[in-house]
């Protein structure tokens, strides 16, 4: 009988003009963002391996220098995008694409397409992503308010009830009915998704790949469920379908656009951050108290200098092995680092908390539970640029580390002499590896739990609440 009752839901619903039009107009969006993203994911993606790729050959092209001339030269390193970010770009385009790799500094990601965008990406960019988190709900709450009360005003459900079907039998039908509509107008697009992503080079046997879209896919697959069947359950437990439709529009509302700003406004004022200055300054503050490579005369130089004369049993810098400034700048370098990291590992920390909180809420919000679970799969939130922004400063500073071993081994009297050019060809460039499903996977426990969470709960309490629902 529950099969009867989909097929019937189903027909029912492909018959309808208001579903025809609106599944016409969301599977448009669907597939104009999907290939709009396609093409914003390979123009961005070669620019970005260009730009790595000239930065990269400019560094190894260097004439014969110092090798601290060449630390402070420094280089860039460039974020590549992620393949699924082209279905959910989350903060990306927040957050930046490119860090200057310099001695003595660690700084942040800058040139953020928000940088040079109008004021409007904040409400927004119209990705695959937003479509399926905010307009295929929409379309469910049209297809599915009437459910009930429609049946229940034209005097059906009595006649469905009296031939010994149950109200649970009736509430799965329709479920099993409307899920096979949604699925019909969702699933093209992402087909179209999977072929675009599948047929370029660039992701040819890509298995982290496969997960992720595997994931992606189940993820929304769970959240449509969980609309469908509260959006059956309200009218279920409606007098008519006006009300049923008032209400059901009321949460969507207040879960894609009321509670999650209230979220991001509570973690803000919950746990603060400090402003840019603010932390340059210090930072600044903090790190004179380490070994200033730059002036001889500095305390802590001197005594670094007393230290190397005794090790190495001498009595004055010229007879040292080594140069004492090339030691002094990986000790001055080794301390600054530190303080960066420390600094910049607090400030992440604060953004963190301020994430899990509107993780968390997604037990009560099941778009704040989808939101985050999309961009981790994605490989687009805070976690994954926090990844390269510490694979960045990890490159920095062992690229820094290994010139000043250079300098050291040119021994006293180096500041006059120069190394060979071909010295450069033979350092690493930076090459980035984005991290795995794997590593991602911990960060997604919880949106997962929810998501699950509120699909037993509905699904549990809802029938529940149904099965005591008045047929008049």
């Amino acid at each position: 009988m529950i099969r009867s009752i989909a097929q019937k839901e189903f027909i029912s619903t492909l018959r309808d003009r208001r579903f025809a039009v609106l599944s016409a107009l969301v599977l448009v969006l669907l597939l104009a963002a999907t290939l709009v993203g396609r093409a914003s994911f390979r123009t961005l993606q070669r620019e970005r391996q260009t730009a790595q790729g000239t930065v990269n050959e400019q560094f190894r092209n260097q004439p014969s220098r110092h090798p601290h001339r060449v630390a402070h030269y420094g280089s860039f390193a460039f974020r590549p995008k992620s393949g699924l970010s082209l279905l959910d770009g989350g903060v990306d385009s927040f957050t930046g694409s490119a860090v200057y790799l310099e001695a003595h500094q660690q700084n942040s990601v800058n040139f953020s397409q928000a940088q040079q965008s109008g004021s409007l990406i904040r409400f927004g960019e119209m990705t695959v992503a937003f479509v399926l988190q905010l307009l295929v709900p929409l379309l469910i709450i049209f297809l599915c308010f009437g459910a009930f009360t429609q049946e229940r005003e034209t005097g059906t459900l009595k006649l469905l009830l009296s031939q010994g079907v149950s109200l649970r039998q009736v509430a799965w039908g329709k479920i099993t009915g409307y899920g096979q509509a949604v699925a019909l107008v969702v699933t093209p697009a992402l087909a179209l998704a999977a072929a675009l992503l599948f047929t370029g080079e660039e992701f040819a046997s890509n298995t982290d790949l496969v997960a992720r879209l595997a994931l992606f896919g189940l993820g929304y697959a769970v959240y449509f469920f969980l609309i469908v069947v509260g959006s059956v359950v309200v009218s279920a437990r409606q007098s008519s379908s006006r009300t049923a439709l008032v209400m059901l529009l009321g949460l969507w509302i207040l879960g894609g656009i009321i509670l999650p700003k209230a979220t991001a406004n509570l973690g803000a004022s919950i746990y603060p951050t400090i402003t840019k200055a603010q932390l340059d300054a210090d930072v600044h503050e903090e790190a004179q108290h380490g070994i200033d490579g730059h002036d001889p005369h500095d305390k802590r130089a001197e005594a670094l200098k007393a230290d190397l004369l005794k090790k190495y049993g001498v009595d004055s810098e010229d007879q040292l092995p080594v140069s004492l400034a090339g030691v002094q700048m990986a000790a001055g370098e080794e301390y600054s680092a530190k303080v960066y990291q420390q600094h910049f590992a607090a400030l992440n920390a604060t953004y963190e908390r301020q994430n899990r909180l509107s993780d968390w809420a997604g037990l009560l919000n099941p778009y704040q539970a989808i939101r985050p679970l999309s961009m981790g799969v994605a490989g687009s939130d805070f976690g994954h640029y926090v990844h390269f922004q510490q694979a960045a400063e990890a490159y920095r500073y062992a690229l820094v580390q290994r010139l000043n071993g250079l300098q050291a081994g040119m021994g006293h009297g180096d500041k006059e002499r120069r190394l060979d050019a071909a010295t450069w060809r033979e350092l690493p460039v930076f090459a980035y590896q984005a991290p795995t499903l794997g590593w991602a996977w911990p960060h997604l426990l919880l949106p997962v739990a929810a998501l699950l969470l509120w699909a037993a709960g509905l699904s549990w309490l809802g029938l529940r609440l149904i099965s005591k629902t008045s047929v008049e």
